[in-house]
């Protein structure tokens, strides 16, 4: 990722331009206006097969439990955010005005299984999903919101070893019907961004779309990093995320990398975006 945040609406990185057929903006619409259709084609750039990163090493016991740990903060890292936002930065989230009508959801709709829905078929192409944890998934729906996640435990394709290379993908689709999420959207990045998180905007993407990354290395065990990759969209009153959380240790493994990681999950994200709305 770039060091600094790209000017929204100026041309992206190679790959980072909507797919042919795609509306640079599908929700952006008059309220109540249907969007158009996506198209299903694939993003510029994105290479047939990703396989991000190298062979990964073996791990000791303690960072495979360590792995079960950031396995779980990376199903609720995105959802913390957003919490924290509201609580932390409550003038972004109140601000709105008159801006906190709903917006349109167009052809957004909620799925039954959202592991289906959103299923990351490009991370895929470099983990399997665990053979001693399926992924799960739910849907909620209510009259102010609808809401669909999933998450999956990976393990690197290839890798047979105990101590292997593991990881955990979480992807949520939110339908808004109360609110205007724009607020509380803004509000997330710039929690991620006081955290530390390095951030690109996607242009083109929804009304509005982030890539974020982190590679943290531990406190006392320096050598023991825990990364985090995420691409956060808004499109009307559809919000979306799918988060990416794996581990490493310098010398011994390693992870895909973070332009890698990019391309893998924006890849997914047009494709997600795309299945929510047939």
């Amino acid at each position: 990722m770039p060091t600094g945040t790209p000017v929204p609406g100026s041309p992206g990185p190679a790959g980072f331009g909507p797919p042919p057929g795609l509306p640079a903006s599908p929700g952006a619409a008059v309220p109540g206006a249907a969007p158009t259709a996506v198209s299903g084609a694939v993003p510029p750039g994105v290479p047939a097969g990703v396989h991000p990163g190298g062979a990964a090493g073996g791990r000791s016991g303690g960072n495979l439990r360590r792995n079960a740990v950031w396995a779980f903060v990376g199903a609720v890292l995105a959802s913390a955010g957003w919490t924290t936002a509201v609580l932390v930065i409550p003038g972004l989230v109140s601000s709105g005005g008159g801006k906190s009508a709903p917006r349109s959801l167009g052809s957004y709709h909620t799925s039954d299984n959202f592991c289906v829905t959103a299923k990351p078929e490009n991370l895929l192409k470099t983990y399997n999903t665990s053979d001693t944890s399926s992924p799960t998934h739910h849907t909620d729906q209510n009259p102010a919101l609808d809401s669909m996640t999933c998450s999956m435990s990976l393990k690197r394709i290839g890798d047979t070893t105990s101590s292997g290379e593991y990881a955990s993908a979480y992807m949520r689709g939110d339908l808004h019907k109360a609110v205007n999420p724009a607020p509380e959207f803004s509000a997330a990045k710039e929690v991620y961004r006081a955290r530390g998180y390095q951030i690109s905007d996607i242009p083109g993407l929804g009304e509005e779309a982030y890539f974020i990354y982190k590679d943290d290395p531990g406190t006392s065990d320096k050598t023991w990093h825990t990364v985090s990759a995420e691409v956060d969209v808004r499109d009307g009153g559809m919000t979306y995320y799918i988060s990416w959380n794996g581990s490493y240790t310098d010398g011994k493994s390693k992870v895909p990398s973070k332009e890698d990681l990019r391309t893998a999950l924006q890849a997914d994200t047009w494709e997600a975006v795309r299945s929510m709305r047939k």
